[in-house]
This record gives C-alpha cells, structure tokens and sequence, in this order.
C-alpha cells in the first residue's frame, strides 16, 4: 500500500528529527515532533494497517463533565471510576466487545501504554490503558474514557490530548455552565481543523434551557467548521441508585452508536473522515518540524564553523611566529651567542664579513662547541608556541560558542571543551622530537659525499642541525632596537655555516623543508584537537540532509493521497 509506505517512512524521518540542541524556539519544534510521532504511532499508521478495525470512540472533555459517569451509563456497568475527587480518571479505560477484544490487547494503537485488565488499582498510574470486555457494547465500536483535558495534572491533561488524537471519533462531553470555556475550544478547533469526526454530549443542562443552550452550541459549533457534529443533551437530573444517569437520557447516544457500530458503511465513512483529516494535517506540521530542523543544521554549522576557524587561526599564528623572529628571542639567542662567540662578535658582523667568514672556517678545522643548549632552547621555544596557540584556540571556541545558539549548552554537556585537552602538552613534545629527528635526517640526507660528511663530522650532526632549524626561523621580522642586529648576525652566521657545508641553494631547500614539515606536523595536531569540538556536534545528530529527507517524506504522503 503506497501510503502506508510513505507514512511509515515520514515516520522514520520524524523520529530522526530529535532536535537535541537548545536554541531559540526548540521547544515548539520538540513539541511539535513528540505529537506527530504519537499520532502516526497511535492512530495513523495502526488505522492504516487496519482499516476493518472496530472504530475507537474516545470519550474526553473537562473536569468534572461527567465523563466516567457517561461510559458506565452506556455500557450499564461500572467500568470506569467515578465521584466527586478530581481528577477521577488518570488511567485511561477502554470498553470492547469481547468479540473485538483482539484489536486492542496488543499494541496495534497506543503503543506506548501498557495493557492492564481486571479491578481497579491505584498503581496502574497514566502509562497503562484498562481493557474492559463488555457484551453491552456492539462488535465494531469501542469506548475509551480518558482523562481531563483541563487536569490539574500535567501529565493527565498530555495523555488526554494524545488519546484523542488516536480517536476515530471524539465524543465530546461538557456542560451547559462551562460549554463555551477556552480549553475545550482549543481542542475542537484542532478537531476541525485535522477533519476529525466529532460528536458533542450536552450534559446537566437545565430542561427549561436546553433549546437555548443546544442553539447557541450549534451555532458556535457551525463557526469552527463543526456544522455536522451531532449533539446528544442529556438533562440535569439525579442519577440512579448504580451512579448511572437515567435510561431515558442516554438512550438516544446509545442507539446511535449502536448504529454506527452496526453500519460498516456508517462507520467506514467516520474512518475516513478523520483518516483524511489526519493525513492532511501531517503537511503543516511537517513544515513546522523541517523549520526547527534547518535552524538546528544551521546552528551546528556556526558552531563546527568556528572550531574550524580558530584552529586556522592558531596555524597561521604559528606560522606567522616561526617567521618573524619570535622564536629567536631571549633564551635562544643567549644561547646562541654561547655557541659562536660573545655578543661582541656579533657587534661587528656586518662590518666586517671577512671575519665571519673566518670564524667559520675555524669553526669547521676544530672542535665546535656544544649545542645541546642552544637545541633544547629552540625545542622549548618552538613547543611554548604551539602550546600557546592550541590552548589559545580552545579558549576561543570556548568563548564563541558561548555567544552562539546552542553552544552553552554543548558546553554544559561537555565541560572538557571549554580548554585544551590534557594530552596536547604531551602531544607537543613528541612533535618537536620528532620534528627534530626528521630536520636531522635532512642534514644526513644532502651529506652524502665523502667531503660534506666530513665537513658534518668536523662540526658535529647535532650542531648542523640545530643551525639548519636556527636558520629555519632566522627573520627579523617582529623583533626591535637591539634584538634586529643580533637576530641579523645569527641569520647571516647561521646561513654561512650551512652554505659552506652545502650550498647556498641547498641550505635555502633544506630550510623550507624544515619549516614546511614542522608546520604539518602542527596541523595534524590541531585537526585532532579540533575534533574534540567536531565529535561534540556529530553527537547530536543534526545535519542539513535531515531536514531535506523530512521534507521529502512529507511531500510523498501528500503525493499519494
């Protein structure tokens, strides 16, 4: 069947829809979501399964309408509990022929209660549905007495409303003081509006006033598009000794029912009517939900949007501080003063080259001083940069998604994303390691000739390369007054070492390979780090396709009806 098909996979679409983010107006939308759901699962899809189902008459109305006192009346037996506490009715019940007893035992409608039979009890509570077997009910027809629709209690008056959305007709009782009250309208305006089947019962009107009354309800009746709902008066009198009301009051519903559950005719066209009333309802409905939908895709593509940003951000500062001289200040350039000579030797770099180049010369006959120091400055400067950066960029997103729908709340739920994760201080001082290591196979890599090699032995592996990395950030851009000379001395020295060892176009090679690498290596960190933010908001499952295969399975059922 093409439009069972395409409601079961509306359906599936909607559940997909859950909305998870609490952003602006989420709240309609969920709401609107929990009752398409519970009318496709109670209603829709068990009627469209079943279309020779027994027809579900569900009796709701005010407090104190006289509800349960009407269903006992009908079927004249004590099926359903009432009296004068409110409210009287919190589990639901539902009177059947015997005969149609298995329509209802399983979970074909109302799948969410449970099935209880048997006396009364105080614990059945409102997630329960008694099911009472009665021969004065005919085959075909069943009552279900539900709870008020104005209950003091919230969850009695959700269940009401649910109960009567899973209605092949709603059996409307009120009264003549409180017929014209706002709730009661509220719910037949919705009736009207899905096409619902509905019958109104008039109860406790005065005799004298029941024309006036039953006029003045026609006519308010007519105003909602309701003209063809019948209405059963039932006089104010006393009720019999069993706590029913007189037989001659309710004879004329009776027999009407009976009707309608003997005409399966009768009762197809009821069916029909609300069937179709409550498949053309799921457009509008849909629409609202497709909304919500897009607002929460869109949400979360702000808040994956600035993760995504401020780990950009983050790189292009470590790239920007690996050359402009941030990382020859302080501890490195004290330290490479200690390793070529004192700061007056580089007072006179560029005045007299010659003597550089003789400094170096000397340098690569004899014993070159250690640069354990010099590599272990380089390494902590290099590593407080990035640290820097990664823990800046946690900070920024935090703050943003603060500012951002939804975002407060993915921060609540995932408190470690507010800072960097605790694993990327460790994660940095494996990278420069490693960064270091693979800086030194490029030394290793261009040495290959017997002279060079001897050339790298005379001054020592490490010393090349903690030169070749010095080299790599050696730019003066960003430093100032004294610091520009000295960083000019280290870049000129640093590049003449290198240059006599392997030339000048190799040292210039080797130097963008070593920045290239350590730059990688920075945004394979950060992309891990930002996946923190990326699993976060693959978490609550919200993606632009959702809403566009929602709206798909809403244009197919309104396609095949």
């Amino acid at each position: 069947m093409l439009m069972l098909g395409a409601v079961t996979t509306l359906r599936e679409r909607v559940e997909e829809a859950d909305l998870p983010l609490d952003i602006p107006d989420v709240v309609t939308g969920r709401a609107t979501r929990d009752a398409l759901l519970k009318q496709l699962d109670d209603y829709v899809i068990p009627r469209l399964r079943s279309l020779d189902a027994p027809l579900l008459a569900v009796v709701g109305g005010s407090t104190g309408a006289g509800k349960s006192t009407l269903v006992n009346s009908i079927v004249d037996a004590e099926v359903s509990r009432s009296g004068v506490l409110r409210p009287t009715t919190t589990t639901p019940v539902l009177v059947h022929h015997p005969q149609d007893e298995r329509w209802f035992s399983d979970d074909r409608v109302l799948p969410g209660l449970s099935r209880v039979t048997g006396a009364p009890s105080k614990d059945d509570g409102g997630n329960a549905l008694r099911m009472v077997a009665s021969t004065s009910l005919p085959p075909g027809m069943a009552l279900l007495d539900a709870p008020d629709i104005d209950s003091v209690v919230s969850a009695n008056r959700a269940l009401a409303t649910q109960l009567l959305a899973a209605a092949d007709l709603w059996l409307f009782v009120t009264t003549a003081a409180r017929y014209a009250d706002a709730v009661p309208w509220d719910l037949l305006r919705q009736a009207s509006e899905r096409g619902t089947a509905v019958a109104i019962v008039l109860d406790r009107v005065p005799p004298e006033a029941m024309a006036d009354i039953r006029s003045h309800l026609a006519s308010m009746l007519r105003e909602q598009g309701l003209s063809t709902a019948p209405i059963f008066g039932i006089p104010e009198a006393g009720l019999t000794a069993e706590g029913r009301l007189p037989e001659q009051d309710v004879a004329r519903l009776r027999s009407w029912l009976t009707a309608l559950a003997s005409d399966a005719r009768a009762r197809s066209v009821v069916v029909t009517q609300t069937l179709d009333g409550a498949l053309g309802s799921l457009d509008a409905r849909a629409d609202v939900l497709v909304d919500a939908t897009h607002r929460q895709a869109h949400a979360v593509a702000a808040l994956n949007k600035a993760s995504h940003v401020a780990y950009l951000d983050a790189l292009s500062n470590v790239e920007h501080g690996m050359t402009d001289g941030t990382l020859l200040r302080g501890e490195v350039l004290a330290r490479w003063q200690e390793y070529v000579g004192t700061g007056e030797f580089f007072k006179q770099v560029e005045s007299t080259i010659s003597k550089v180049r003789d400094r170096i010369t000397a340098a690569l006959k004899g014993q070159a001083p250690p640069a354990g120091d010099l590599g272990e400055a380089l390494q902590t400067g290099v590593a407080a940069l990035i640290n820097a950066q990664g823990q800046g960029a946690a900070a920024t997103v935090a703050r943003q998604w603060r500012q951002l729908p939804g975002g407060d709340w993915l921060l609540d739920q995932t408190p470690e994303l507010a800072k960097a994760s605790p694993d990327l201080s460790p994660a940095i001082e494996r990278l420069v390691r490693d960064w270091q290591g693979e800086v030194l196979e490029l030394v290793r890599g261009e040495g290959k000739d017997r002279r060079t090699t001897a050339r790298i032995a005379a001054y020592g592996l490490n010393g090349i390369g903690v030169i070749l990395m010095l080299v790599a950030f050696a730019h003066t851009g960003g430093l100032v007054g004294a610091e520009v000379g000295i960083a000019g001395g280290t870049a000129v020295l640093a590049q003449k070492v290198l240059e006599a060892i392997f030339g000048d176009q190799a040292v210039r090679d080797m130097a963008t390979k070593a920045r290239k690498r350590l730059l990688e290596h920075v945004q394979e960190l950060y992309a891990a780090e930002r996946l923190r933010y990326a699993a976060a908001l693959d978490g609550v499952g919200t993606r632009e396709r959702q809403a566009e295969r929602l709206a798909d399975a809403a244009a197919a059922v309104k396609a095949v009806r």
